[in-house]
């Protein structure tokens, strides 16, 4: 039998695969899930450190869509997304950076933008369906990696919304200037305004009649699953180095798809000890792990401003992951919130104890391990994204000069087209059905 997908808001019917991900989100408003996680077998953990990333992340991918997917479509699949390794770096005694900025657009959504987009097509062909109009609200990067990860695929053509004068020069570069079947959008406003046109756009049943609509934020569960196969390999590196006992993984948090996908691998078996949320100025979820109440606020601008969220989507998951139990969430997250200032300090700190150069992003996880981790646990955090994508903000903080990889320079000669647009869903509305 195929795996189902129910609704988070638990009104809508439940979905086969290839409808949660070609609708993105369910009818009423609420994120799909899958109705079961199946446990991995204990011989797959026994042996994981022998395995490569492909062959693990086949393996997770098997469990989670294999009743849906042919194995040789799928493992063709996992070979395209993987084209990169991850490696976990270490930095300290017990605390390592699992890298995920060695893909096309040098961030970590780049894992689950190409798995996707290929998903995505393989549902396209099969069924022989209409042209279908990926729409994606962008914080930063994964305007960049969706983009890419989309780009000339037959069928398929992305609108990429995002905040004006939000995003940095290199992040924005990487989207606006690709053409084709990409087409970027400039709000003027935040990144939650993007997000609330992209969710309304779904909820518009004339724009729905016209257009064949999805998302490939971390709403859509093609979007979000895939990054759990990186935990496996993360556990399976340490595994092999004798450092994967009491692991604590540290994610820095905006959407909170990252850390719902590890949520997930937690449940399929990877004996993970526990997470952290770790937040810039954007503390909602910080708050709510102090209070148990959710109270989503108007995004707040700081320099890792990939996670400058004020109402994560992924809330509504991790809430229906843990059947709505506030004590079982805190047994399995605590969280941190900092400043820029204080991210400032510890992207210093890092780099003055270790030569480690962290982005924003990835410095709130490595904060949070050093302010969290016990003597006897093992810290890994997420560095989400190349420093150099926010080359100007590093340089003036560390007082260097970090190079720009090639294929990041290629996409700043590139000239910009986009799209500029008030926070106005008739005017997106009817841009969408004039294409």
């Amino acid at each position: 039998m195929t795996m189902k997908y129910y609704s988070t808001n638990k009104t809508a019917p439940k979905a086969s695969l290839e409808e949660a991900v070609i609708h993105g989100l369910a009818p009423d408003r609420g994120l799909y899930m899958p109705e079961e996680i199946q446990k991995l077998p204990a011989e797959f953990f026994q042996q994981l450190d022998q395995l490569s990333l492909q062959e693990i992340a086949f393996i997770v991918a098997n469990s989670l869509f294999g009743k849906d997917i042919e194995a040789d479509i799928l493992h063709t699949i996992i070979q395209e997304t993987f084209s990169f390794d991850i490696p976990a770096v270490q930095l300290e005694d017990n605390i390592y950076s699992l890298e995920l900025f060695h893909g096309p657009t040098l961030a970590f959504k780049d894992v689950g933008a190409r798995f996707m987009a290929r998903l995505l097509q393989y549902f396209i062909r099969r069924k022989g369906q209409q042209p279908i109009n990926v729409l994606v609200a962008t914080s930063g990067d994964t305007g960049s990696a969706v983009a890419n990860g989309f780009l000339g695929v037959e069928g398929i053509h992305v609108y990429v919304l995002y905040p004006k004068d939000k995003v940095s020069h290199i992040q924005e570069s990487q989207f606006t200037t690709l053409g084709q079947n990409i087409t970027a959008i400039e709000v003027n406003g935040v990144f939650d305004d993007c997000q609330a046109l992209v969710k309304q756009a779904f909820m518009d049943n004339e724009l729905n009649a016209q257009l064949k609509l999805t998302s490939a934020n971390s709403i859509n569960v093609a979007r979000f699953l895939p990054q759990s196969f990186y935990y496996f390999y993360a556990y399976a590196q340490l595994k092999k180095l004798g450092k994967a006992n009491n692991l604590v993984v540290s994610v820095p948090s905006g959407n909170f798809g990252n850390l719902c996908a590890g949520l997930f691998a937690q449940k399929m078996g990877l004996p993970m000890k526990s997470f952290i949320a770790a937040n810039n100025a954007n503390d909602v979820f910080f708050n709510f792990l102090k209070t148990g109440q959710y109270h989503p606020q108007p995004s707040k601008q700081t320099i890792a401003n990939a996670m400058d969220v004020g109402n994560p989507s992924n809330f509504a998951r991790i809430y229906a992951l843990y059947h709505e139990s506030y004590d079982n969430i805190k047994q399995h997250i605590s969280g941190a919130t900092y400043t820029d200032h204080q991210i400032q300090n510890a992207m210093r700190q890092c780099y003055e104890t270790t030569g480690y150069v962290l982005d924003p992003h990835g410095a709130c996880g490595y904060k949070a391990l050093k302010e969290q981790l016990q003597p006897n646990e093992t810290g890994l955090f997420f560095e989400t994204a190349h420093p150099a994508k926010f080359k100007e903000k590093v340089d003036e903080i560390l007082s260097t000069n970090i190079q720009i990889p090639q294929r990041l320079a290629a996409f700043m000669k590139g000239k910009k087209k986009s799209v500029e647009m008030q926070n106005d869903f008739k005017t997106f509305k009817h841009f969408l059905m004039n294409q």
